[in-house]
């Protein structure tokens, strides 16, 4: 697995640690810790050709030195965060690396190019005025943007023997991944896991799963339906069962990220796992603009799960 994990020396970010510990990941992992510079790097002054030294108006010579200035603190940022990362994950493989850039291009430029698995930010970076180099409104492009997974991470520091995963489901193959990506990782005994189907008003379900072309519609407005909306979630159920984990299944009616992040929030949530978008028309429950606005609102941890046939 390869985790590319965004840092920027904000107390955001730093909280990352914290919550990796809580991701449920493997040991084999190749990890790389990425600052950036939000500077633009201008062209060399002198070049070797040039037989005697163009004049070079203070301005420039002052730009020069800021940007290499930034560029440096990125790289002593990254090599710091990369020790903190080895302490916690003996196991991995950790290399860092820092570039002068537009932070979320370069982070997802970086993914891209080096096949992440999954992009790891903190949920805030560093004020403009502080010389913001991560989160904000960088973490929501990241989300929207990403072809791999990304993880928002937040360390709450809930005091309890194990953890709470909520999963927001609908009737789509995209939440059904965030169900796969769950049962594949590694969780302490105890985890337990709450998915969550959020209803509108009509839902299309296969009642014959021998037949899958034949669907039938089935107002889920009401309260007696329920049940019938429970049994379409029933496999995914089986899955997290099977992996060991603790799982039930709860069904809400409303708005979807309002309710999701309610849900969270009541039952106390250590990261809430979505697909990156949902079922399409009146089916839709986690479309990509539920889940950035979860990823964004939410006070835990929030991974928006992609595959390769997903991402698009």
């Amino acid at each position: 697995m390869k985790i590319l994990i965004a840092y920027d020396g904000s107390a955001s970010a730093n909280a990352v640690f914290g919550d990796l510990r809580n991701a449920g990941l493997p040991d084999d992992v190749e990890a790389l810790v990425m600052s950036m510079a939000d500077v633009f790097i201008p062209p060399p002054m002198n070049t070797d050709e040039e037989p005697i030294p163009a004049y070079v108006p203070e301005g420039i010579k002052r730009a020069h030195e800021h940007a290499e200035l930034e560029l440096k603190e990125a790289v002593e940022k990254a090599a710091r965060a990369s020790e903190e990362i080895k302490k916690t994950f003996p196991h991995w493989t950790v290399n860092h690396m820092a570039l002068a850039d537009s932070p979320a291009w370069a982070i997802l430029r970086e993914a891209e190019e080096w096949g992440a698995d999954l992009i790891v930010v903190g949920a805030q970076g560093h004020s403009v005025l502080g010389g913001r180099l991560i989160l904000g409104s960088i973490s929501q492009r990241v989300v929207y943007e990403a072809s791999c997974s990304v993880r928002i991470g937040r360390n709450r520091n809930i005091e309890r023997n194990h953890l709470r995963l909520l999963i927001g489901l609908d009737n789509s193959p995209f939440s059904r991944v965030a169900v796969d990506a769950v049962c594949r990782r590694k969780w302490p005994a105890g985890t337990s896991v709450r998915l969550l189907a959020v209803v509108d008003t009509v839902m299309a379900i296969t009642p014959d799963l021998s037949q899958p072309s034949v669907q039938k519609w089935i107002e889920v407005d009401d309260e007696e339906n329920w049940d019938e909306v429970a049994r379409i979630f029933a496999p995914e159920l089986e899955k997290l069962e099977a992996a060991g984990l603790n799982a039930i299944i709860t069904i809400r009616k409303g708005n979807p990220a309002d309710e999701i992040l309610e849900e969270a929030e009541a039952w106390n949530a250590d990261c809430i796992f979505l697909g990156p978008k949902g079922a399409r028309g009146i089916e839709r429950l986690l479309l990509g603009s539920v889940s950035s606005a979860v990823s964004a609102r939410a006070t835990c941890s929030v991974e928006i799960v992609r595959t390769q046939k997903n991402a698009l």
